[in-house]
């Protein structure tokens, strides 16, 4: 093991190296033995980043507050039968359309697995070090009710949502928003417009949206703003869940 003394572990922590001071410590003196001076820095430096990634990484996934934090697009079961594209998947695993501020859309039956296509999907993204955000959208609607009735509680509460370059929204639809929540979805939708990517996990197909959301100028706006730059992937009518319990 690398031998550092205190008042130099004290610098290395004063001046926020702590990764750089544990990959030093770990170092095997006997597997470096005779390396030059710049090897071994090469060495510790990426011994020091690769643990900063997977704090920030684990940070990012934390913070996302995924429904599913296990979930993972590489260990999808039944993708076949469930006539999901498995180019498909992997493009969106690449998180390209978040650079094209493309939304996707998973719509299929209850139990398909839209939940947990929606945090692997996060989960991918804070992979990829990019700010995601789950939600489900009851949830969503409940924040927003305390939110409205603060000082300046709706601009904060837009400002945070509209600022996660991926946002998760599930349950998208399950009740028909009001006429103060439709406002409120057309504005987040027109604050991430061409600017973030929105997961939108529903169990209604695009035809019901429009009456959903009332039938009225608010849903003519908040589906133009989701649908002509949308990925739609149909999760189809396997019940994921009973599938799960079944492999228990």
């Amino acid at each position: 093991m690398s031998r550092i003394d205190t008042e130099t572990k004290r610098k290395l922590r004063e001046i926020g190296a702590l990764p750089m001071l544990e990959a030093l410590e770990a170092q095997d003196e006997t597997l470096v033995l005779g390396m030059a001076f710049e090897e071994r820095l090469r060495l510790i430096v990426d011994e020091a980043h690769s643990g900063f990634n997977h704090a920030k990484v684990e940070g990012l996934i934390r913070r996302a507050g995924l429904r599913y934090p296990g979930a993972d697009l590489r260990r999808l079961d039944l993708v076949d039968e469930r006539g999901l594209d498995r180019n498909l998947i992997a493009q969106l695993g690449a998180c390209s359309f978040i650079e094209r501020q493309q939304n996707v859309v998973f719509q299929g039956f209850t139990g398909s697995g839209k939940s947990y296509l929606g945090c692997a999907l996060a989960k991918q993204a804070c992979q990829h070090r990019i700010r995601a955000h789950y939600v489900r959208m009851p949830d969503l609607e409940e924040a927003w009710a305390l939110a409205k009735d603060k000082p300046l509680g709706a601009t904060k509460f837009l400002k945070k949502y509209a600022a996660f370059t991926l946002l998760v929204i599930d349950e998208w639809l399950l009740d028909h928003p009001d006429e103060g929540m439709r406002s409120m979805l057309l504005e987040l939708l027109e604050r991430r417009y061409d600017t973030a990517s929105t997961v939108f996990c529903t169990q209604y197909a695009k035809k019901d949206w429009h009456q959903r959301l009332g039938s009225g100028v608010h849903a003519d706006a908040i589906m133009d703003r989701i649908v002509h730059n949308t990925i739609w992937v149909d999760t189809g009518n396997h019940n994921m869940r009973e599938h799960a319990t079944m492999r228990q």
